[in-house]
């Protein structure tokens, strides 16, 4: 089946599933369990669909597997999987739903309007990475975010009033807190591969720029080199992040920083070829960078020198 199930609303996501009505129009938690024994259609399994909510799941022993964009991966023990609002995934397989255990946690973007975490979320870079980048949790960070995930749900399913919007987000908001300091402890227990990962990606770089394609297709971007590590771009800087100190547009510049400072001083290279030699399409766009990064421009660093 080609065509995407578009699911745009918590109350249209509870009917597919067969579901009581929401208590929440823009929050709401599923357990597996509140599903497992329900008769779906056979159209509604192994199709593709995206839903215009955040999406948070947890997935414990678990057979089977998960479709996200165009693969599909194993589930993992104590896993937490996220996913940004129109996200594109496949249902399982009607055989594969035995032995189910864990929830989803589906959120509106509207509940965050008018709150601080509305310009927060860019901030929890994971709801970029993909699933085989997913957080593996311990027992006891497993507990940590259970007890918060039935704060939030005991929040929405009682009667609303006015403090029930702050506390359901400053509940969300300790939720994805958490998350983040317990994928630094990922990456941190993870740090050998780490390391062999940010040899092999600064050797990738360099390799770019001693290439024809600097010319040809100008500077590198974060998605080239997630490509070329089987990374998600957000996954690889943030672990470029974790280990360096910077991410992967940080290192980029350093890297055309560090060239053109030798170029300006073992050349007579014009700014605009030089500009060219390291993939920029216009010479003023150089300049800026150069700038900014060294508080010269190049004429001045040349001249200084």
């Amino acid at each position: 089946m080609s065509d995407i199930l578009r699911i745009k609303s918590i109350a249209q996501f509870h009917e597919i599933l067969g579901l009581p009505s929401p208590n929440h129009p823009l929050i709401s938690l599923i357990q597996d369990s509140d599903v497992k024994n329900l008769e779906f259609d056979d159209d509604l399994f192994d199709i593709r669909f995206s839903s215009s909510m955040y999406t948070i799941m947890f997935k414990d022993k678990i057979s089977g597997s998960l479709g996200y964009g165009r693969n599909s991966y194993d589930y993992q023990e104590g896993t937490l999987i996220f996913a940004n609002p129109n996200q594109v995934f496949t249902t399982p397989k009607k055989e594969d739903l035995k032995g189910k255990e864990g929830w989803t946690l589906l959120f509106h973007p509207d509940l965050l309007l008018k709150s601080n975490m509305y310009n927060q979320m860019e901030s929890y870079t994971f709801f970029d990475y993909e699933v085989n980048e997913a957080l593996h949790l311990s027992k006891r960070e497993e507990d940590y975010i259970t007890n918060i995930i039935d704060q939030i749900r005991s929040e929405y399913s009682q009667n609303i009033d006015k403090h029930s919007q702050n506390l359901i987000l400053s509940n969300l908001e300790l939720f994805l807190n958490y998350c983040m300091r317990f994928y630094d402890r990922q990456f941190y227990t993870r740090t050998n591969l780490n390391t062999d990962l940010v040899g092999d990606f600064r050797s990738k770089l360099k390799a770019y720029f001693k290439s024809e394609q600097i010319v040809k297709k100008g500077l590198p971007s974060s998605n080239y080199f997630g490509k070329m590590l089987n990374m998600s771009p957000n996954y690889l800087s943030d672990l470029l992040k974790k280990e360096t100190g910077i991410g992967i547009k940080e290192h980029i510049d350093a890297y055309v920083v560090k060239k053109a400072k030798n170029i300006l001083l073992s050349s007579n290279q014009t700014v605009g070829e030089i500009a060219f030699t390291l993939g920029f399409e216009y010479p003023q766009s150089f300049t800026r960078m150069f700038k900014k990064k060294t508080g010269y421009s190049p004429n001045e660093y040349r001249a200084m020198n």
